[in-house]
């Protein structure tokens, strides 16, 4: 100690003898420290009787990395070459480092001298987590081809902390289809599908930051799938529409596609002019029957489909009519009434007194055969399977309207109306049919 103080330094590393098994240990704290947060290196296990301390940044005891000396008598320290300004040592030999930075992660030797000038040293490490920016995510292309273009996103931070990716929001996972560089900066998935079109980001983390970058939006073209047409207000058995004469129709064509095909129609092998996904007949004739086909065609995949259907103008039919059995009908007595012309396709009747909802309902016969008598039904209403009733023993208050419902094996609705009127001075009921509607 008598020496002059600048020579301390080169006194610890001569004197330096291989320490006996380590009671000194040092601690970081906090554990985890980020970027510009205050640290000390605490000192743990410290003899008695101590004179100096010496502080090194490395793995070596080497003149070129001291920090600091210290010499506890007098309270004061030399700077080294590794010394910054930020860096101070307390009585307790324990190392304090102001606003520390990523480059100062790395390994620390604390040297320790007694009065019997012999020395010990610990060691410890210090990991300073950077506060991360967003990383750029780079695309090959955003817009690209089912089956036939591959994704190749590059995750492009300074940072060596760890990489996580994103789908839509979601954690992507990780399929067979999918691969990453060890570091998980790369991400790749060949031959690419419509489901992997969305959002993707990646993220960079480490225990004190987490940072994502903006999303990258892919577009994936696919398509056209499978071709149909469908129709409206028209009959349909295969591959052939029915529509009754002067009726107007709509043919669609259908198929998932990315983005929209371009459409183009023909009647019997002539282009049509309509360029859109639906063709309107409007006042079906002979002259508008034949083969009507769509061609949709993707102009990103440069991939078509195409669909045909036979249109004809169906045979007309008679219309449904009702008849009351007798024409005039007298109280006491029985009425049928007749229904002439009903549909063959027949699946389900339902006849009402009054309009056609469910509390007025008289009865309904099912596909099956058998009829089921509803909330109006009074036990003198009988049905028959050529959508007939039969009403028995008619009173005053079998008077007013009659509905009759009717549904075919392809869907379509009509409804018939009859008036049942009482003719007081005869105490009988006259008949008077309505003009059918549809709905």
């Amino acid at each position: 100690l008598a020496l002059p103080f600048p020579f301390l330094p080169a006194l610890l590393l001569s004197a330096w003898i291989p320490p006996a098994p380590a009671l000194l240990n040092i601690l970081a704290i906090p554990e985890e420290p980020a970027q510009g947060e205050n640290v000390t290196l605490l000192v743990r296990g410290l003899p008695g009787e101590l004179v100096a301390y010496n502080w090194y940044r490395g793995t070596s005891l080497s003149q070129a990395h001291l920090i600091l000396s210290y010499i506890i008598s007098i309270a004061d320290e030399t700077p080294g070459p590794a010394y910054t300004g930020r860096e101070a040592v307390r009585p307790d030999g324990s190392l304090d480092i102001r606003d520390v930075v990523p480059e100062d992660s790395g390994s620390y030797i604390l040297q320790t001298l007694n009065q019997r000038f012999e020395t010990d040293v610990a060691y410890g490490h210090l990991l300073v987590y950077e506060i991360l920016s967003p990383p750029l995510l780079l695309a090959n292309g955003t817009k690209l081809v089912e089956r036939r273009d591959a994704i190749h996103l590059l995750c492009s931070t300074p940072s060596m902390a760890d990489i996580r990716w994103f789908f839509n929001g979601e954690p992507l996972p990780i399929g067979s289809r999918l691969g990453l560089t060890p570091d998980n900066r790369v991400l790749v998935r060949h031959n690419v599908r419509r489901e992997e079109a969305g959002s993707y980001q990646c993220e960079v983390w480490n225990p004190v930051s987490v940072s994502r970058s903006d999303p990258v939006n892919l577009t994936v073209y696919y398509g056209p799938d499978r071709v149909t047409i469908v129709q409206e207000s028209a009959f349909r058995t295969g591959c052939t529409v029915e529509a009754e004469f002067n009726a107007s129709l709509i043919l669609w064509c259908v198929t998932r596609s990315c983005p929209d095909p371009e459409y183009t129609w023909s009647l019997n092998g002539r282009p049509h002019d309509s360029t859109t996904s639906s063709l309107s007949i409007n006042r079906m004739t002979k002259d508008k029957e034949g083969t009507y086909t769509c061609i949709a065609k993707n102009p990103m995949t440069e991939l078509s489909g195409s669909a045909s259907v036979l249109v004809k103008m169906s045979v007309a039919t008679s219309a449904t009519t009702i008849v009351p059995i007798p024409s005039k009908p007298t109280e006491g007595k029985d009425v049928i009434l007749s229904v002439q012309g009903y549909p063959k396709d027949l699946l389900v009747y339902a006849w009402y007194r009054g309009t056609a909802s469910e509390p007025n309902r008289l009865l309904s016969q099912l596909p099956s055969g058998n009829w089921i008598a509803g909330p109006a039904h009074t036990g003198r209403e009988i049905g028959f399977a050529n959508c007939s009733l039969l009403i028995q023993k008619l009173n005053l208050t079998d008077t007013g309207r009659y509905t009759l419902k009717t549904v075919t094996l392809q869907g379509k609705t009509e409804t018939l109306d009859v008036q049942l009127p009482p003719h007081p001075m005869e105490s009988s009921l006259r008949l008077r049919i309505m003009p059918p509607f549809s709905k």
